[in-house]
């Protein structure tokens, strides 16, 4: 029995390409191009003159002193307020909402002061309670406005505020309308320090991959709000202290080098896809023996030379502790490449042509996938697809090609999307065969006899040998034999043409129905098909698993990855199908199962 499988499984992530204001300048003296790269600096940051104070960097500082000592060496700075608590108060103990203009005021002037600048970038370290459902505690209500109402002022004075943000934005249940409010006025920047050790775990590609994607869902929360993606920066986490994120002690050190490496390439990616406003680094103080870690130097360097080999030699410096490789994992596909598996791409254009006979590109990006897959562990030539191909003309088509190309049409299939739809279904048996299913059992027989006690039934002998009776005699049951075998004569021969080859079919009795036969005469023709219909569940599972398996190797625009799923394209198109399951036979199992 051959059943229509169509298995899919998991959720794709992705983001509608919408509208987008233009970007605003950020502040005087920064890189007009977007995003800006920013990295805190701080007196404790010991290697800030090696690393950052260089042309195309820009530091985050609250330091009068290293902010003018680094725009002499070229680099841009910005303010960095440390503690905004101790301006707006907390989630339990807010401030004074009266003072909130005043205290911006002074803010502003130090942020004039350490910048050189009158419209300073400043950044305010950090949100409390980002991810508080709603209804919010009254002190909570007070907290919020008062960071409203000290950006507005900040805003108002000329600055350009940037709030930092820990953790998962709450945007629903009417929060919506304080994000939106504080995006008017205030860029919102999403910190997202990862554990080293489970991007190092996933390597190279499902690392990136991870990445991309925590960064990409993070903007989603604020995008879907209509936050602009101009108002929006990421964060990114180089911290060393113990369950903060960031280094938590990954070793050797090197593997902290690939990390950071990963972690550069994925924010350019992301920010240059969504076109957001800067992208951060943090967690290069080291004030204590909980931050102080000789490594952070290098891996600074590795950070900078990620997004831009011109600012650091890291593969110079590190030698053999750093791959010099910047594409593995990377989404760095040819134009008109949707996935790149290994070395086969599906083509969007591919992807176009299958789905005008799915009606859905996912599920054709899912068959797309699982033809590349089994194209691997398999050996079925051209030559092969075209003799099958010859066979569906000569005995379903009468010989007419024309016919044929009008059955293609009416399913909007072309002649090349037709062979591959063959070539999958040829790769699917050489795979099947393969498989050893297990004996099934007393239940199982039981089960099949009653639920397809009406399918039709007879004893025959076949020659040669046929897939659906490989024993050559027995009893056929139409729900894998050719309708032709129930329509011979009793006790005459007839030879049957079908897409296996031309048989010799003797009928030794009767058609009848399956139900109608004694147990013991129907269990050998029972057992063989639930083998079969076994066999087709092993090779789903197989597929599945195999599908898993190809994702660390494949990289697809936008990290939207196919479906997990076994997709029977012959459903769509019955005429391509191998297999000569009869009209009756498809009209009970629908009857039954549909």
């Amino acid at each position: 029995m051959r059943r229509l499988l169509i298995v899919l499984g998991g959720a794709l992530f992705g983001l509608l390409a919408l509208p987008q204001p233009a970007p605003a300048a950020l502040s005087c003296g920064l890189p007009e191009t977007q995003p800006v790269w920013i990295e805190y600096t701080e007196g404790s940051v010991t290697f800030w003159r090696e690393r950052f104070a260089r042309p195309g960097v820009v530091i985050a500082t609250g330091g009068f002193n290293i902010a003018a000592e680094a725009r002499a060496a070229g680099a841009g700075t910005v303010h960095w307020e440390m503690h905004l608590r101790k301006l707006v108060g907390t989630l339990v103990d807010p401030a004074d909402t009266s003072l909130m203009e005043g205290r911006a005021d002074a803010v502003y002037d130090r942020a004039v002061a350490v910048t050189g600048c009158q419209t300073p970038l400043v950044a305010l370290n950090e949100l409390w309670g980002s991810s508080m459902p709603m209804p919010l505690t009254p002190a909570a209500e007070q907290y919020r406005e008062n960071v409203l109402r000290f950006v507005r002022r900040l805003a108002a004075r000329g600055a350009r505020p940037a709030l930092l943000v820990p953790g998962h934005p709450f945007t629903s249940g009417g929060a919506e309308v304080w994000w939106k409010s504080i995006g008017e006025v205030s860029d919102i920047v999403l910190e997202k320090y990862a554990n080293a050790n489970v991007i190092w775990r996933d390597g190279a590609i499902d690392g990136s991959r991870r990445l991309r994607t925590s960064y990409r869902r993070a903007a989603a929360q604020l995008l879907h709000i209509g936050v602009p993606t101009t108002r929006i920066g990421l964060m990114i986490g180089f911290q060393t202290g113990a369950g903060t994120g960031g280094r938590e002690g990954l070793k050797p050190r090197s593997r902290w080098f690939e990390v950071a490496k990963w972690s550069g390439l994925a924010a350019r990616q992301i920010a240059r896809e969504l076109g957001l406003a800067h992208v951060w680094s943090w967690g290069w103080a080291m004030r204590n023996e909980r931050s102080r870690d000789a490594d952070k130097t290098y891996a600074a360097c590795v950070w900078l030379w990620a997004r831009d080999p011109g600012l650091c030699d890291a593969p110079g410096i590190l030698g053999q502790e750093l791959d010099a490789d910047r594409r593995t994992g990377q989404i760095d596909l040819a134009p008109g490449t949707r996935c790149l598996y290994r070395e086969s791409r599906l083509e969007a254009t591919s992807v176009a042509a299958l789905a005008k006979v799915t009606g859905d590109r996912d599920l054709a990006l899912t068959a797309l996938l699982v033809r590349a897959v089994e194209r691997e562990r398999t050996s079925v030539s051209p030559d092969d697809v075209l003799a099958v191909e010859r066979r569906i003309v000569s005995t379903r088509f009468g010989g007419s090609e024309r016919a044929y190309r009008a059955a293609l049409a009416d399913v909007g299939a072309g002649r090349t999307v037709a062979r591959a739809i063959v070539g999958d279904q040829l790769r699917m048996d050489e795979i099947v065969g393969r498989l050893a299913p297990p004996r099934p059992s007393p239940a199982a027989i039981l089960r099949f006899r009653s639920t397809f006690a009406p399918v039709l039934a007879r004893r025959v002998v076949v020659s040669p040998a046929p897939s659906w009776l490989p024993e050559g005699s027995g009893v056929a049951i139409a729900t894998s034999a050719p309708e032709a075998v129930f329509r011979v004569p009793v006790g005459r021969a007839r030879t049957i043409r079908t897409l296996e080859g031309r048989f010799t079919v003797r009928a030794l009795d009767a058609t009848t129905a399956l139900g109608v036969l004694s147990s013991e005469v129907a269990r050998p023709a029972i057992e063989r098909e639930l083998r079969s219909e076994a066999r087709v569940d092993a090779y789903a599972s197989w597929s599945i698993s195999k599908q898993k398996g190809a994702a660390s190797r494949l990289v697809c625009e936008r990290d939207r990855l196919p479906e997990l799923g076994v997709v029977n394209l012959t459903a769509f198109a019955p005429f391509l199908s191998l297999h000569e399951t009869s009209a009756e036979t498809l009209s009970v199992l629908s009857g039954r199962f549909g």
